[in-house]
């Protein structure tokens, strides 16, 4: 049996030198952008992105916290909100000010430059959901678990073999049934492994996935939720923004410099018709 968990947490906070966290050297924060189903695609953003940041465990908790809790402050007035892109672009609750054209100038240079200094790694997967079920139809993988599988190789290279149980990964509550998924699909990739990283090896460098309340106001959260409407908007060929090249200097990147499919990865391969197939990971 996999000793890997999946636990919903209702506490809102990561706290240096948490017992439950000791030992650990790096999370992995995610959030998605766009809607995973296959049955409702909508022409003008066809893509479904998970995608996330990942993030040395000390600084997490310590000065990436505080960091984007001055920033909060210097801007908003106050630090008991969280960071929402769909709010933020709505101008919505605590974000009303931003309706200002000088407010809201002000302001996503300010976010830019916070995204810039922080110290992070993105990594994410896109699904163009309408290429996807045109090839496969209905047996195309869901595009959420499709992307999951990716990224937990990624973040276990990105660990590496010297730090074993050394990561965490972090997400979001999305009700019920659908963390009840989440679980299965979580066990069978510790249990089963993926196309590159067998079961065994998950299990050693990843300790647990853990899935937060919405509420929750993690800094790590924030920052996935503010890195995946940029990739989202690349892949879908969207007019670019300045947010779009501060996360692609972000990206998870090869020793040469690049950073697709290892950063990066689109699926389905334009080449190839195997939806699981991706740029081979790094390494090491």
């Amino acid at each position: 049996m996999s000793n890997v968990t999946l636990q919903i947490r209702s506490s809102s906070c990561l706290r240096a030198g948490d017992e439950h966290y000791a030992g650990e050297v790096k999370y992995l924060f995610l959030d998605e952008s766009g809607d995973h189903s296959l049955t409702r695609i909508d022409p003008q953003y066809p893509v479904f992105v998970l995608g996330g940041v990942i993030v040395d465990a000390a600084y997490a908790v310590g000065e990436m916290t505080d960091l984007v809790s001055e920033f909060k402050k210097s801007t908003l007035g106050r630090t008991d909100i969280a960071l929402h892109t769909a709010e933020i672009v709505r101008c919505l609750g605590p974000f009303a000010r931003l309706r200002d054209v000088g407010t809201r100038t002000r302001f996503f240079a300010a976010l830019n430059d916070l995204m810039r200094r922080l110290d992070y790694t993105v990594v994410a997967c896109a699904i163009r959901k309408d290429e996807l079920l045109s090839v496969y139809g209905e047996s195309a993988a869901d595009p959420y678990m499709l992307s999951l599988s990716v990224l937990v190789e990624r973040f276990c290279f990105e660990i590496g073999a010297a730090h074993p149980r050394g990561g965490r990964i972090i997400a979001e509550r999305r009700g019920r049934v659908f963390d009840q998924q989440l679980g299965v699909t979580w066990t069978a990739l510790t249990l089963h492994g993926t196309r590159y990283l067998r079961g065994s090896v998950i299990r050693e460098r990843i300790c647990g996935l853990d899935l937060r309340s919405k509420r929750a106001s993690l800094a790590g959260l924030e920052l996935a939720d503010l890195v995946v409407s940029p990739i989202g908007r690349l892949v879908a060929g969207k007019p670019p923004r300045d947010d779009v090249r501060v996360v692609e200097n972000k990206l998870r990147r090869r020793e040469g410099g690049g950073y697709s499919g290892a950063g990066l990865v689109v699926l389905p391969k334009r080449q190839g018709r195997d939806p699981l197939r991706s740029s081979r990971p790094l390494s090491g």
